[in-house]
């Protein structure tokens, strides 16, 4: 268990990444049409339904990636694939990959 502090610090650094740093990639590399990606990047969140499959559903001692089905190395084999298409297939693989690095960093990076 992380002390409290950390604990936020994880928290907020975990929401940054899911919901504006995804901003920041849609700006960059999709400038033209930034709005349209940042909303696509978000859409790719819905992912993490499959954590209604799980009991508890949310465990902050879980590891998502590796437990979850569309958190599983197969799924994200899948989303890689996703890389070597072209217009939105790639944004939705770019987002989903973005999101399992998101969720395996704040399993690994931080207190456990």
């Amino acid at each position: 268990m992380c002390p409290p502090e950390i604990a936020l610090l994880k928290t907020c650094t975990h929401y940054f990444l899911h919901l504006v740093f995804p901003a920041v990639i849609a700006f960059v590399f999709y400038r033209k049409q930034w709005k349209k990606t940042y909303f696509i990047l978000l859409a790719t969140m819905l992912v993490d339904l499959d954590h209604l499959f799980a009991d508890p559903i949310f465990d902050p001692d879980r590891m998502s990636v590796g437990f979850h089905f569309l958190h599983s190395y197969y799924a994200i084999a899948v989303y890689f694939l996703l890389l070597f298409f072209k217009g939105n297939l790639r944004i939705i693989g770019i987002g989903l990959l973005f999101h399992m690095l998101t969720d395996f960093q704040d399993f690994v990076l931080w207190c456990h």
